[in-house]
C-alpha cells in the first residue's frame, strides 16, 4: 500500500472545500474593519463530486526516472512482482587493450546502484527511503538481455517513439542470453536471499585494504568470466562507440522472484545511477606492452553505466485475503453519485477520476452557472481525501497523493502555479499545492489535501474553460 513514486496504494474517500467570498464589490482594504466580518467569506462545501475508480490495465513503462524492482505483498491489493531491462553503455568507447587480466581483488566485476536514504546531522546513514517491505528477501537474478530496446517504432516508419509496456516479461525470459551474472554461492544476500541493505559499502582487496567506501546501495559482485569475454576480449570494433555497443551487448534483465518463504520487499531506485565497474591490469602503453613484462602491468578499470532505453516489467497476482479491491476493479459501472471508496495502486493498478460539479464544467451545470453568475470570488479551493484506516489496517501510507487533468493530460494550473521548495527535500516540492500526509498524534495518516483554486478559478472565469 506504500510506494513513492510511481507506487502508491491506499483507500479514501473525498471532500471539496470552497472558501469564497460573497461580496460581489471590491473595497478598499482597511475601511470599516472594526465591528464586523466586512470581509463576507463563506465556507461552502460542493455535494456535487462525484469519484469512482480506474482500472489502469497494463501501462507504458519505458525510460521511466524510476523503476520498480523487487516484490510487495499487499492484503488488500495483492502481490507485485517487478522486474526491470536496461541498456548498457561505455563511460568511454573505443578503449585500448593490451593483454588485459582481471585484477587479483575479490570484487573485479561489480554493479553498484545507489538507494535513496535519509542521514543524520552528523552524516551517519539515518534510514533507508522509497524501500518497502523492509529486509524481506526475494531471489534476484541478473542476466544479459538479447532483446535489443528500440527507439523508434518501426511500425510506424520510425516516426515515432516506441512504447514498452509492463507485461512484456515473457518477452524478455525468452532473451535470457547469459548464465545468471550475480552467481557467487557465497553470497546470498546478492542473489538467492537478496534484500535491500542499508550499511555502507566498503570494497577491499583480498587483504582487507579498503579500495573504496559507497554509501548504501544495491552492491553486486558479477561472474568475471563473463566480463572478460564480453568487454575485455570483445571482437574488433564492437566497441568503438555506443551505437555499435548497443547492439553488441544488448542490456541486463534484473529479474525479480519469490524465493517461496519471505513476502519479499521492493525498493524505487534510480537505476541510471548505477554503475559496472571492472577493474583489471594490462600494460600502460604499447612501449610497455612491447617490452612484455607481465610484472610491469599497472590497474585499471572500464566504467559501464547503466543509461540508455528501459523497461519496467510488472506482473499481479491475486492473492489478497480482502476481495474488495478486486471487486472493485471488475465494476465497470457506478451510480450517478460515484463511490464513497477509492482504490489508489501504482504501476500496473488502479486510479481514482474525480468529476467536479457532478462532472458537468460546461452551461449544462447548475452550481458552476450559480457561482458564475453570483460573481463568487474563490479564495481558496481544496480537494480533500480522507484515508480509511480499518482498511489500511497497519500498512503504511504514502507519503503524497498527485492530482492532475485527466482530460487535457496534464497537470491543473495550481501545480504549475507553486513555485514552493522544501528545505529537507524535494518530495516535498509544491507543498502549496499538498497532497502531503497528515497524520494523526499515532503518526497514522489521516487525510491528503489538495488545493485546486486557481483550476476553479479558471472554470469559473471561463465558460468554455477544458
Amino acid at each position: 500500500m506504500k510506494v513513492n513514486f510511481l507506487l502508491k496504494t491506499f483507500i479514501l474517500g473525498l471532500s471539496i472545500v470552497l472558501f469564497a467570498s460573497c461580496d460581489k464589490d471590491f473595497n478598499e482594504i482597511g475601511v470599516s474593519v472594526v465591528g464586523d466580518d466586512h470581509y463576507g467569506f463563506e465556507k461552502f462545501v460542493d455535494p456535487s463530486v462525484v469519484a469512482y475508480n480506474r482500472n489502469l490495465g497494463v501501462v507504458q513503462t519505458n525510460n521511466l526516472p524510476i523503476n520498480a524492482l523487487g516484490i510487495y505483498d499487499n492484503p488488500v491489493f495483492g502481490k507485485t512482482t517487478s522486474s526491470f531491462v536496461t541498456q548498457v553503455q561505455l563511460n568511454s568507447v573505443n578503449p585500448t587493450f593490451y593483454e588485459p587480466v582481471l585484477e587479483d581483488v575479490a570484487d573485479s566485476v561489480y554493479l553498484y546502484i545507489p538507494y535513496y536514504y535519509t542521514a543524520n546531522t552528523d552524516g551517519s546513514i539515518k534510514k533507508l527511503d522509497s524501500i518497502y517491505g523492509g529486509n524481506s528477501k526475494f531471489k534476484l537474478k541478473l542476466y544479459e538481455s538479447n532483446k535489443y530496446l528500440q527507439s523508434l517504432d518501426p511500425n510506424d516508419n520510425l516516426q515515432t517513439n516506441l512504447k514498452y509496456y509492463s507485461d512484456r516479461s515473457s518477452d524478455f525470459n525468452s532473451s535470457i542470453a547469459s548464465i545468471q551474472l550475480n552467481n557467487n554461492t557465497l553470497r546470498a544476500d546478492q542473489n538467492d536471499e537478496f534484500y535491500f541493505k542499508s550499511n555502507i559499502i566498503d570494497i577491499k582487496k583480498t587483504d582487507g585494504t579498503v579500495v573504496r567506501r559507497l554509501a548504501p546501495g544495491m552492491f553486486l559482485e558479477l561472474d568475471k568470466a563473463f566480463f572478460l569475454n564480453k568487454i575485455l576480449n570483445a571482437p574488433a570494433g564492437k566497441l568503438l562507440n555506443n551505437n555499435i555497443f548497443k547492439e553488441y551487448f544488448r542490456g541486463l534483465y534484473f529479474k525479480a522472484e519469490s524465493n517461496g518463504v519471505d513476502s519479499g520487499s521492493m525498493g524505487m531506485l534510480n537505476f541510471a545511477a548505477g554503475t559496472i565497474t571492472i577493474a583489471y591490469k594490462d600494460y600502460a602503453n604499447a612501449t610497455a606492452a612491447a617490452a612484455a613484462v607481465p610484472s610491469t602491468k599497472v590497474r585499471k578499470t572500464i566504467l559501464l553505466k547503466l543509461t540508455g532505453n528501459t523497461v519496467n516489467l510488472h506482473e499481479n497476482t491475486n492473492n489478497a485475503t480482502n476481495g474488495d479491491y478486486q471487486a472493485a476493479m471488475a465494476t465497470t459501472s457506478y451510480p450517478a453519485t460515484g463511490t464513497d471508496r477509492l482504490y489508489l495502486k501504482g504501476q500496473q493498478g488502479s486510479m481514482a477520476v474525480i468529476e467536479l460539479f457532478g462532472g458537468q464544467t460546461n452551461a449544462n451545470s447548475a452550481l458552476l452557472n450559480q457561482i458564475r453568475n453570483e460573481k463568487w470570488l474563490i479564495n481558496e479551493a481544496n480537494l480533500t481525501f480522507h484515508i480509511d484506516s480499518d482498511a489500511m489496517g497497519n500498512t503504511p501510507e504514502p507519503n503524497r497523493i498527485y492530482l492532475y487533468d485527466l482530460n487535457n493530460n496534464r497537470p491543473i494550473a495550481d501545480y504549475n502555479f507553486d513555485v514552493t521548495t522544501s528545505s529537507t527535500t524535494s518530495k516535498y516540492d509544491k507543498f502549496s499545492f499538498g497532497g502531503i500526509i497528515q497524520k494523526d498524534s499515532d503518526n497514522r495518516g489521516t487525510k491528503y489535501k489538495v488545493r485546486l483554486t486557481h483550476h476553479l478559478r479558471n472554470l469559473v472565469k471561463n465558460i468554455d474553460s477544458t
